[in-house]
């Protein structure tokens, strides 16, 4: 008998070309068993974003997070290697590390006081004096593999898996190496909770600007849309558009400056959003089936004080541009609800990112 997740992955085709495909079902936007098939495939072997390097230069600085479920703690070890390692003691399963980032000499759990060292090793377990057969070298922290990429650290959940270099792509890798990102510097972050399914905020992302005439007048003022384009690769689309001041809006020509604007995804939620010497990043975090947090990180090339207004009020427009977004995604979440949706066709001219997105993620779901 065919299990009824298989019925819902077999209510997509993604063998059609983007002329005449739709988007993925409805259902897959609204059904916990889908849900619960993305955090064991799409999450788990992907490589998922779980620190910037500035949190971690220091040998004891350690980061927390959750990723699918699992909570996550990557530190820099006392040999100055990096290493990620599932937040889980291995007495009584209590998280080790429990604030969200930090500094610390061992890793000491605070149910029972097991301690590790900053490479994983289990070496304080109090009165555990007789018990046999009882080898600490076989309870260290379960590891997770692990890597950096320009500013960012990843790990990945499953133990196998394709190295973060050949995840991400040489061409994805050739083509932000120019940007120099190494030559920003981390200004602020901000958390958004998003009332609808992880995936309407990326389809949202992918629609190839389809939406910002209509939903975003200011950012519209400062994009060509009529010469916005859309370039797929292997896991990642990058969506850009030259930028103009003849309509612009004197609140976003003054944040919004250089020739081109480049929006990168990072097949399945991690975003790039590059203009002249600023960048903001977009982390997105599946809550549950209609819940969405959304991590922004704000990135400027200059962070003095004397900066410091310009990099605000760039801020302030990242915020109006979500506010609108907010309202969308809520409104399309509860349409995906109605009987009277099933699923919608593709724009040829603007959704080719989308269609790479629900492709890649029925792959994902198959395979498990």
């Amino acid at each position: 008998m065919r299990s009824i997740a298989v019925e819902l992955l077999d209510q997509y085709d993604p063998d059609l070309p983007l002329e005449e495909a739709s988007t993925i079902p409805a259902s897959w936007y609204v059904d916990e068993r889908i849900a619960a098939l993305e955090r064991r495939t799409t999450f788990s072997r992907s490589w998922q974003l779980a620190a910037r390097v500035d949190q971690l230069r220091e040998p004891g600085q350690y980061v927390t997070c959750e990723i699918a479920g699992e909570p996550i703690v990557v530190v820099r070890g006392s040999d100055g290697v990096l290493r990620g390692f599932f937040n889980v003691c291995r007495h009584h399963a209590a998280a080790v590390m429990t604030e969200a980032s930090g500094c610390a000499q061992n890793l000491r759990c605070p149910y029972h006081g097991w301690t590790y060292t900053l490479e994983g090793a289990l070496k304080g377990t109090p009165s555990f004096n007789s018990e046999c057969h009882f080898d600490r070298s076989e309870h260290g922290l379960v590891p997770v593999a692990t890597d950096v990429w320009e500013n960012w650290v990843f790990v990945r959940l499953d133990r196998e898996g394709p190295s973060l270099a050949d995840f991400l792509g040489t061409d994805l890798i050739d083509r932000i190496r120019p940007l120099q990102l190494s030559g920003l510097y981390w200004f602020e972050r901000r958390h958004y909770l998003f009332d609808c399914n992880w995936k309407v905020f990326v389809d949202n992302y992918l629609d190839g600007g389809y939406h910002v005439p209509h939903l975003h007048k200011g950012l519209d003022s400062v994009l060509d849309y009529k010469n916005y384009t859309i370039e797929n690769g292997g896991r990642f689309c990058l969506q850009s558009s030259p930028l103009t001041t003849a309509k612009a809006q004197e609140d976003y020509a003054a944040v919004r400056q250089g020739d081109r604007a480049l929006y990168y995804w990072l097949h399945p939620n991690f975003m790039i959003n590059w203009y002249q010497g600023m960048m903001d990043t977009n982390l997105v975090l599946p809550l549950g089936v209609d819940k969405t947090e959304v991590i922004f990180d704000f990135w400027f090339a200059d962070v003095s004080e004397a900066a410091y207004a310009r990099n605000r009020a760039s801020v302030d427009v990242g915020q109006q541009i979500q506010d609108e977004d907010m309202a969308i995604c809520k409104s399309v979440q509860r349409g995906l609800h109605s009987r009277a949706y099933s699923a919608g066709r593709l724009s040829v001219r603007r959704e080719a990112g989308e269609h790479l997105f629900h492709r890649l993620l029925h792959a994902d779901l198959l395979a498990g």
